[in-house]
Parts: C-alpha cells; structure tokens; sequence
C-alpha cells in the first residue's frame, strides 16, 4: 500500500528515541506567559514522559497554573519534539514500571547508586502527549512528520509541511 504522505519516521522510531534519551527539555510559561526552559531527567514509559522537580521550582509554580508544555530531546539533527498536559501523580497511582526505568536509566553522579525518580517531597509528573513533530535533518523535507495523539489507541501520523507550524 502506498503512503500518500511520504511518511518516512514511524512512531516506533520516535518512541525509541524517547525511551533512550538521557535529558529532557521540558518548557513550561507561567500565568504571565514567560517561557521557561529547564532539562531534567525522566524516562518515557506507556506513551508518557514521567519526571519529578522540586515543589518550589519554577517549573512546577508554572505546571500548577498552566499544564501544558513542550517536550524536546537535545538534537536538533534528528528532532523530537512533543506538546502536551502534565498531570502530577501521586505515589500511589504511579506505575511500578516508571520507578524500575529510572532505576535502571540513572544513576547517582556521587555514589553510582541507582537514582529514584522522587527526592524527598518531589511531586512527580507524567506528560500525555497531544502532538508530537520530528525529523532527520540530512533529509528534512522528506522526513517531517507530524503526530497526533487521539484519547485511545496508537498515534496518528500526518505529514508535516513547515517546521514552524504549530506541533
């Protein structure tokens, strides 16, 4: 069957960039709309971008008043790039899984002790994504491809036409 779009980055493609990336950029605006932009450590699992900040940092002040945000990995080469609601998650509804990724995925720079996702009182939070847009720079016009993520089931692939169109 042929794809009518030319869509040439699978979900499965994005997906595994996602689980396999070390830093995440998370950028939030607060109820003024100032941009803030901070990396942090989190891991993707079950279609969800799960990270922990302090209760008092800018992030969370601006996730408390407005849940969305923007998800981008570090390269721009092969770009990721997810829009979505972050929700905070209570111990008890966090998955077993999430705790067990981290675990394996980071470790303490001091000790080399597995890290935890949570820090003392560090609210979690889990980021369901809307939209998502990536790319290969060496064949950019070919490979962007734009993601949407409908209530149930797998992300919908559409095929991007400008960079700078709304993810």
């Amino acid at each position: 069957m042929s794809d009518p779009y030319r869509i040439t980055i699978s979900w499965a493609e994005m997906r595994v960039r996602l689980v396999g990336a070390r830093n995440y950029w998370i950028c939030t605006a607060s109820p003024a709309g100032v941009p803030h932009a901070m990396p942090v450590w989190g891991v993707w699992v079950g279609e969800r971008l799960w990270f922990s900040t302090g209760a008092g940092t800018t992030k969370a002040r601006n996730l408390a008043a407005n849940p969305r945000v923007s998800v981008h990995l570090e390269s721009a080469t092969e770009l990721v790039s997810v829009t979505g609601v972050a929700e905070q998650v209570p111990a008890a509804a966090r998955p077993s899984e999430v705790d067990a990724a981290y675990a394996a995925k980071y470790a303490l720079p001091r000790t080399g002790e597995p890290a935890t996702i949570v820090i003392g009182a560090s609210p979690v939070f889990a980021v369901r994504p809307t939209r998502a847009l990536g790319w290969y720079e060496a064949a950019f016009e070919e490979s962007m491809t734009r993601w949407r993520f409908p209530a149930e089931g797998e992300p919908v692939a559409e095929r991007a036409t400008y960079p700078d169109d709304p993810v």
